[in-house]
This record gives structure tokens, C-alpha cells and sequence, in this order.
């Protein structure tokens, strides 16, 4: 998950940079290597005459109607409706009026991603890069030369986006989104003032990674502009943005490894536990899935969990206390610290 590597998409490194003859005025590159097969979906016929009305969009609003075109909200229309009648086995779907059959195909394709539109149709990023100019944000035009294919341009001015960048930032690349800053500060100021936590969970980093904007179709790496609708995209979750949008309301920790918070959690206790009571095909179930949890080439550094709490939870209380109470000891965040057996 560094600088996109994945897939052949080497998109933003120094090789992949090569200026081309370019309408809208800005640098421009390619999305990596050419496909075998330059797939023309409706989503694409969609993207290329909205981009030829109105010009470049950004990385964000690209995500956001590949990942929530209306097509994919018919589905999920069905599906809360089908769920709402009792998940009966028998399910027809009728079009009146097909034509091509094309918004029934969108449809049947969103129920076997519907997990992942769920997942990341809130989740879209801003890309900026560093410039000779200064900070210049990354969009999504049609190629000159291919008039059905993709590519990425670097915007000619400032834009909006620009704005939420640090002025000590020392990456060339950084992803932003601002929806998320968005929830983190609603989410603080909703525990600042009423008490609870927050444990959010994901992929991510510490501020450390560069470029994560991927696409994955079939379990597999897929260039992110390449047949656009056919594959899930997703970004990593930069934590140390997280925790800037918390600073003032609340305390904030990690994020830290997956594989070190089910440790700190106890989750080597609960397996042996589960493994004296379970006969040899439940205990290979459950050392499979304790593997893809923990190992640090699958999940176990991967993922990272991050918490918001009120400061007076890791300080104690924020009032006075008379002279009567012994001052309160501040007990450990579970997950956050070793385990401890008293």
C-alpha cells in the first residue's frame, strides 16, 4: 500500500509522470499500464459524457458515483426491501421495459457487493500532490488519445482541498477526506459533552503512507480507472488526520496493529478456551480464522483500531473531590495496553 504499485497502477511515481499533450491545462499521467482489454461500461459512457459537460472531476466525486451511482442505490433498495419481507429463498426481479438489460445487470452485481458498497460508498479521498507550483490536487479527465479511456491530471490552481494540508506535511502525496474529519468531529464533540467512546476500526496508517487509492475486483487488485463499476474502491484511512479533526474535545489513542489489540484483549485466552471444547474440524475453523486475524502478512498489521475518550477518562476526574475521597485511579483502556491478570 505505498506508492501504487498494485496492479501495474504506478501511477504517481517519477516513470509513470511522462507529460502528454493535455486539453485542460495542468500535468498530466497515466493510470499505469495499459489493460488487456479496455472494458466500456455503462458507468464509463456515464463518467466520459459527465466529465466531457463539465470538465475534470476529483478523485472523490469519481469514488463517489462509481461507489453510489443510482443503479447501485436500486439495489440496495431491493435488498432492504427483501430483507424487510422475511429473506424469502424465492426472489424475482422484473424490468419492465429493458432494453439491454443493462440497469437489471447493475443491479444483480450490487448484490454481490453490496458488503463493500456499504462499507466504502462514504469513504472518498482527495489526492494532492506536491508541485514545482506548490500543493496541486489530483482529478480524473478523458485521455485525448483514447476517447473511452481514463486518466489522472494534476489541476493548473489551488482548490479547495489544498486547504487540508499541513504546512509541515514532508510527503509529496497525501489523501484527505474531509467527510470523515467531518463524523470524528461530531463523534468528539458528542463524547466531550455526554460522556461514551468511540473505537473506529479500518485500514490505515499513522500519516506515514503516501498513495492507497486501490481498486479490487474478484478478490484481486484492479486498476481503479479501468472499467469503472465493476470493482470496489477503497482508500486507507490516514489516523493522524483523524486524530488532528479530535484535538481540544477529546483524548485520543493508537491507532495500534490489530494483531496487538486482540493480544492486549486476550484473544490467545479465549482461543485456548474454545480450542479444549471443540473437536478437530472446529479447531482447524478456528485456527484458520485466528491465523487470517492475527498474522501479520494478512490482517494482523493491517488493520488498526483507534479510540476517542473524554480526557477526564484518562486523567481522572476533570472536578474537585472533597476531602473525604482518595483521588480516583485511572484504569487502563482495554486493547490499548498489556494485558494484566490480577
Amino acid at each position: 500500500m505505498s506508492v501504487l504499485v498494485r496492479g501495474g497502477s504506478g501511477r504517481l511515481c517519477a516513470a509513470a509522470r511522462k507529460v502528454i499533450p493535455c486539453l485542460w491545462s495542468g500535468q498530466c499521467f497515466s493510470s499505469g499500464r495499459e489493460p488487456a482489454e479496455n472494458q466500456v461500461t455503462p458507468m464509463l459512457r456515464h463518467l466520459v459524457y459527465k466529465i466531457k459537460a463539465t470538465g475534470p472531476i476529483t478523485v472523490a466525486e469519481y469514488m463517489k458515483e462509481v461507489l453510489t451511482n443510482p443503479a447501485k442505490l436500486l439495489g440496495i433498495w431491493f435488498i432492504s426491501e427483501w430483507m424487510a419481507t422475511g429473506k424469502n429463498a424465492a426472489f424475482q426481479l422484473v424490468e419492465l421495459g429493458p432494453g439491454k438489460g443493462t440497469l437489471a445487470g447493475d443491479i444483480l452485481r450490487v448484490f454481490s457487493q453490496l458488503g463493500s458498497v456499504l462499507k466504502n460508498c462514504d469513504i472518498s479521498i482527495h489526492m494532492v500532490e506536491k508541485t514545482p507550483q506548490g500543493w496541486r490536487e489530483v482529478f480524473i479527465d478523458i485521455d485525448p488519445q483514447v476517447s473511452d479511456k481514463l486518466r489522472f491530471v494534476l489541476a493548473p490552481c489551488v482548490t479547495p482541498a489544498e486547504v487540508f494540508i499541513q504546512r509541515d506535511e514532508i510527503r509529496d502525496h497525501v489523501e484527505v477526506c474531509p467527510e470523515a474529519g467531518v463524523i470524528i468531529q461530531e463523534l468528539s464533540q458528542r463524547i466531550a459533552l455526554t460522556g461514551g467512546a468511540a473505537l473506529i476500526a479500518d485500514y490505515g496508517h499513522d500519516g506515514t503512507k503516501t498513495d492507497t487509492f486501490r481498486g479490487f475486483c474478484g478478490h484481486k487488485l484492479h486498476d481503479v480507472l479501468t472499467a469503472p463499476g465493476t470493482a470496489d474502491l477503497t482508500a486507507d484511512v490516514d489516523f493522524s488526520y483523524l486524530r488532528r479533526m479530535a484535538e481540544g474535545q477529546v483524548a485520543s489513542l493508537g491507532p495500534i496493529k490489530q494483531q496487538t489489540f486482540l493480544k492486549n484483549m486476550g484473544i490467545d485466552v479465549r482461543l485456548k478456551v474454545l480450542l479444549d471444547k471443540s473437536d478437530e474440524p472446529a479447531r482447524q475453523q478456528l485456527l484458520q480464522g485466528y491465523d487470517m486475524l492475527m498474522n501479520p502478512k494478512k490482517m494482523g498489521e493491517r488493520f488498526n483500531f483507534f479510540a476517542l475518550l473524554p480526557h477526564q477518562r484518562l486523567h481522572g476526574r476533570s472536578h474537585p473531590m472533597n476531602t473525604c475521597q482518595s483521588k480516583p485511579s485511572v484504569s487502563p483502556v482495554a486493547g490499548f495496553g498489556e494485558l494484566a491478570w490480577r
